[in-house]
């Protein structure tokens, strides 16, 4: 598995409030397949995560969000803890940078209540998904097919529900962004 992701740049998209494994297990997994990430926030400097019950570690901002672009990324991913995509579906420029990556074709990848932002930006309808379940109801009623599995691939995305599926989650995450290479490598 290491460096199949070599030369494959993933961008994080975060706030105050990530829930901490959901963005720190995956990341380490897409650096260890050989992927640069990189930690894209609305705020400057870091970011604070949420260990389950109270405030965890801060992570580093890389970029500030002003200052990113899709086209710069092959993969978005959205950790989630409640208070990150709560804060981060608030944001226009961050509705705005998921809805440039969704409509651009390139893999989004989502996990608990990360698709809350993907609700936001207007591009669920008529995919298959998970999430964290008391977000299921803003999922079906923004028009996705809501699923309870470990991880639910529908062409570009990739969801899954809670820190438990992170493993799978992370495998089907590298094995689509592999994908998605060698098929614009093909074209």
């Amino acid at each position: 598995m290491a460096h199949e992701l070599k030369g494959k740049k993933i961008a994080i998209l975060a706030t105050d409030g990530f829930e901490q494994v959901e963005l720190t297990e995956p990341k380490k997994a897409f650096e260890k397949a050989g992927a640069r990430t990189e930690v894209i926030s609305p705020k400057e400097g870091q970011i604070k995560g949420w260990k389950f019950k109270e405030w965890g570690d801060s992570v580093k901002v890389d970029k500030v969000l002003k200052s990113a672009s899709a086209s710069d990324y092959d993969l978005l991913f959205l950790p989630g803890g409640v208070m990150n995509p709560d804060h981060l579906r608030m944001d226009e420029s961050a509705v705005e940078f998921v809805k440039s990556f969704a409509g651009s074709g390139k893999p989004v990848a989502a996990i608990c209540h990360g698709p809350w932002t993907l609700v936001e930006a207007d591009v669920v309808k008529g995919r298959t998904m998970t999430s964290w379940p008391s977000i299921k109801t803003d999922l079906r009623n923004a028009g996705a097919n809501w699923v309870d599995r470990e991880v639910a691939v529908d062409r570009n995305f990739i969801t899954s529900r809670k820190p438990e599926d992170i493993p799978a989650f992370c495998k089907a995450v590298i094995e689509e962004l592999g994908k998605s290479q060698s098929s614009r490598a093909a074209a």
